[in-house]
């Protein structure tokens, strides 16, 4: 998404559809920043320029917005159609959009929602094809790119996890960091040499009017801890990749947490 908000310029406004919290710091745009949710942020300090409200009734005039982001939402929304619709309306018509969801037929997808019961998901997506023809139909704006995101099972982190922790997460390594890095190691190799789908969690896709050409190639090196994607050239530039006990590693930028390293090999 930050192809599109380090371009929005001062004076212009950027939605955050359906954010919890927050999708991203409001830092890296110089765009104001509206935060939208059904429920209140948990989190006191996060209620600045929120408003709470339904997405397939934003209170908001036509064109108000020159970007909005749609981090892990839609599958959220029970009026999908009518938040769609919402989101062309309030949307600039030069606007730019970002929308992420989730492969429902993924493993790390189902692992969710086993583990969360259901974890509030209402609406499946299977078909990246299918997901844009439905957002461009619904909101007029032009498909430009999409890309395939990887996944570490960050949310099986017992450091991201409710305390007391599920029971549900015993028999999945108990959220240690150690089995989650075996995981994402194995996982990346699987795919690489069988063609299997076992790191991959969903897509990322870019509408509208963007400025500068997007990278589709998928990140395989996302952190255990934060969740965060890497390229791997990125990684190498920094010189943060080195050898831990025979396995190669990188250590993440945003939270400090050693992962196993992976050369990017998938395409979108």
């Amino acid at each position: 998404m930050q192809e599109i908000l380090r371009n929005l310029g001062r004076g212009s406004f950027v939605l955050d559809l359906g954010c919890a919290d927050s999708s991203f710091p409001a830092e890296i745009t110089q765009a104001s920043v509206v935060r939208i949710d059904r429920n209140p942020p948990r989190n006191p300090a996060a209620r600045f320029q929120f408003v709470q409200c339904d997405a397939a009734a934003l209170p908001f005039a036509r064109g108000t917005f020159a970007a909005i982001v749609s981090n892990h939402s839609l599958e959220h929304f029970d009026d999908l159609p009518g938040a769609l619709r919402e989101i062309g309306r309030v949307l600039g018509d030069v606007g730019s959009l970002f929308v992420s969801v989730p492969d429902a037929s993924t493993l790390t997808d189902k692992l969710y929602r086993w583990l969360a019961r259901g974890g509030g998901h209402v609406n499946a997506f299977r078909s990246a094809p299918e997901i844009v023809a439905l957002i461009a139909a619904a909101t007029g704006l032009r498909h430009i790119a999409t890309r395939t995101l990887c996944s570490s099972l960050s949310f099986l982190n017992r450091r991201n996890s409710p305390r007391p922790l599920p029971l549900r997460l015993l028999p999945l390594g108990a959220g240690y960091e150690w089995s989650l890095f075996l995981y994402a190691w194995m996982s990346r190799r699987l795919d690489r040499f069988l063609g299997t789908r076992t790191s991959i969690y969903g897509w990322a896709f870019y509408f509208g009017s963007i400025e500068q050409t997007i990278d589709v190639q998928p990140w395989v090196n996302v952190c255990i801890r934060c969740g965060s994607g890497y390229p791997a050239s990125t990684l190498q530039s920094q010189s943060l990749i080195a050898v831990n006990l025979g396995f190669r590693t990188f250590r993440c930028p945003q939270c400090g947490a050693r992962n196993p390293y992976a050369e990017d090999y998938l395409s979108s």
